[in-house]
C-alpha cells in the first residue's frame, strides 16, 4: 500500500466552494477509472471551514503514478492553485488497518 494525506487551505469561502467543485468532477473521474486507487476521500474539517482533508491509498506507488499521470489529476493539479492559500503533503508508510493488506 501507498498513501498520503494532503491538507488544503483555501482562500476564502467562494474559492472554497469552486475548490469543492473541482474536487467533485475529479472524484468522479477518479471512481470510473482507477481501480488500483483503494480510498480516496475528501473531508471538511469541523470548525475549520476553509480546510479540506484529502486521504489517499492506492495499491501501491505504480497505481499512484498511474493515478497522477491521469488527465483529469493534471488538470487539478493545474486549476487548484487558484482556489488555495496552503497545500500540506504528508507521505503515508502504512503499518496496520482494517480491511486492507498491509504486507511490504
Amino acid at each position: 500500500m501507498f498513501g498520503l494525506m494532503v491538507r488544503f487551505t483555501c482562500k476564502d469561502e467562494a474559492a472554497a466552494a469552486g475548490f469543492d467543485d473541482l474536487v467533485a468532477r475529479t472524484g468522479a473521474q477518479i471512481r470510473t477509472n482507477e481501480p488500483e486507487t483503494v480510498i480516496y476521500a475528501v473531508h471538511r474539517v469541523d470548525g475549520r471551514p476553509l480546510e479540506r482533508v484529502f486521504y489517499e491509498l492506492y495499491r501501491d506507488e505504480d497505481a499512484f503514478a498511474a493515478h497522477e499521470a491521469q488527465d483529469y489529476v493534471r488538470t487539478f493539479l493545474a486549476e487548484r492553485e487558484q482556489y488555495l492559500s496552503s497545500v500540506e503533503v504528508d507521505f503515508l508508510d502504512l503499518v496496520s488497518g482494517k480491511g486492507v493488506d498491509v504486507e511490504h
